[in-house]
Formats: C-alpha cells, structure tokens, sequence
C-alpha cells in the first residue's frame, strides 16, 4: 500500500481528477456549463486521455476511478444531488473515462509520443472542456421536451369515493418501492387548501431511507385548473422545491377518474416534467422509473385508505 500511495503517477492521477472534476462542478455552479454530454461525456473522456498520458499506467486508472467515486458521492453530503443520481452518473463517466485512457494509450503507441509527468503539460486535454462547456451553454436553444408519465389502477370504489380520497392525504404511509429504500423522495402528505379552481394544493416529501428528513425532501406546490368530483382533478405546478433535485421541472399534475364496472373507478395519474439531463436515452428511463414507482406509493396508500374508510 505505501508503494502504491508513493507512486508519482498515482498520486498525479488523483490530482488530476480533482482538477477536472472540480472544474466540472465550479461550472455548474457558476452557471457555465449545462448538465449534458460536455459534462457527461467530453469532461470524463479528457480526463482519461490526461491519466493515459503518464508513462506509469499501474495505477492510475485505479486512483483515477476511486477519486471521481470519492468525489461525486461527496455532492450528496450539501444536498447538491441525490444518491441513485450519484450511482447513474458514476456508470455513465467511468466508460468514458476508460476511453479516453485507451484513446491516449493508442496515440502514444502508434505515434510514439512518450508519456510524460509534467502536470502543466497533463492539464493540457483540459482545454476542449473549457471552451465546449460555455460554448454549449451560451449557444443552447431554449426549447424546452415535456415528458409525460401515465400510471393507471382500478380501485374497488366508486369514482366519487376515489376522488374524495385522493385530493387530499392528511398522511401517506406504504410500502415503499425500492428506489424509495435510497434517497427518491417519500410523500407525505398532501393538503388542499380550497376545493375550486385556483385553489392551492400542497404535496409534501421527506428523505428516503439513505437520507435524513431534510436532504432529498421538499414541497411540490400545485394549482387546481380543472376539476369536477369523481371525473377529474386538473393541476399546474407553481412551485416546487425537491432537494438535490434542480435539473427537474414539473409542470402538470393530473388525476383522470373513470368508472369501469359498478362501483369500480380507474384512476389514471399523469405527471407531466421537463429535465435538463443529457444524453436523455441514458437519463429518461430512470427518470420515468423513479416518478411510476411515487405514483405505485400513492396508489399504495389511497388503497389502505379506501379500505379503512369505507371496508375492503
């Protein structure tokens, strides 16, 4: 261990993956970079070509790997990101990571450049980050992609009884799916201030099982747009506050009451969102994955609800 922890490669690769990472996160919060492919993508695949750069490759992918891990779970200690955010970014930089090694190792091989340990001249791979990052940022169109997420169940209730218990939860307790056992934020209560049209309902969160009741909680606020008792309860979101969770944006929330068979009541919940992860292929699914699996907790709840209020 004391070899590893003297070797000057080693200890160059742990620097220079402060050095970019750090930069990476001094942009985002300087506003100078987006969360996309630059950050994603181009910031990891430099680093990897600065690392494969040394002429000692024995442990510096090793060193490179356990600091980004190291630092990027250090984000989930301020509440700037969340746990499962932190694992799906590592598997996402770590491959192109390995790249941009690969890609430097293969330039040194077949043209015979020699590796070097000069850390003004390793910083270098730096530069396209530096240029492409606020170049991107400052050159993104404004468009906005709204996503829409449906989940439906049929309840064993009237339309009118599902509606009722529904539009407010003084407390939601079920069981929770497994997104929920890390840090996805657990609903606890929702309360509507005015039943009508412009009136103001209030979804409250707290931490998951992996965080305190602060970090990873928040307030959804929503404004009623729509409704008509046992049909359908229309909302906009005004406001919204979820910790460590500032790339999303939530716009619509919907709930669509249906009656299926006498007394049954298909509940369809809708959730429309725009998030600013890049490269969405990577992000949307887990995404959407994460926002079914707080719908199947409400839909858990409404169903122990329903069955003490009005029986199984």
């Amino acid at each position: 261990m004391k070899e590893i922890l003297k070797d000057r490669s080693f200890q160059l690769s742990i620097i220079l993956t402060l050095i970019f990472l750090g930069t990476g996160i001094a942009f985002l919060f300087l506003g100078l970079v987006d969360y996309s492919w630059v950050l994603f993508v181009l910031l990891p695949i430099v680093l990897g070509v600065s690392i494969g750069s040394m002429p000692n490759k024995k442990y510096i992918l090793r060193a490179a790997l356990i600091s980004a891990a190291i630092i990027l779970i250090c984000l989930v200690i301020p509440g700037l990101s969340g746990l499962i955010c932190i694992v799906m970014a590592l598997a996402l930089v770590t491959p192109f990571i390995f790249l941009g090694y690969v890609i430097s190792h293969l330039v040194k091989r077949y043209k015979q450049i020699k590796g070097t340990n000069r850390l003004s001249v390793l910083i270098l791979p730096l530069i396209p980050f530096l240029i492409a990052a606020p170049t991107e940022h400052f050159l993104k169109k404004d468009k906005e992609e709204i996503i829409e997420v449906r989940t439906e169940q049929v309840f064993n209730y009237t339309p009118e009884q599902v509606y009722d218990a529904i539009k407010s939860v003084d407390t939601l307790d079920a069981e929770k799916p497994f997104l929920m056992s890390f840090d996805l934020p657990v609903p606890t209560k929702c309360v509507l201030e005015k039943e009508e049209v412009g009136g103001i309902r209030t979804c409250y969160f707290k931490g998951g099982n992996f965080s305190n009741a602060d970090f990873g909680g928040g307030t959804i606020v929503e404004k009623i747009t729509e409704l008509e008792r046992g049909k359908i309860l229309k909302m906009d979101v005004t406001d919204y506050n979820l910790i460590g969770r500032n790339w999303l944006g939530f716009k619509q929330a919907i709930y669509y009451f249906d009656k299926v068979d006498d007394p049954s009541c298909k509940l369809t919940r809708v959730t429309t969102y725009t998030s600013v992860l890049t490269p969405r292929w990577y992000w949307q699914p887990m995404e959407e994955l994460g926002i079914r699996q707080e719908h199947d907790y409400v839909f858990s709840n409404l169903t122990n609800d329903l069955g003490k209020k009005y029986g199984s």
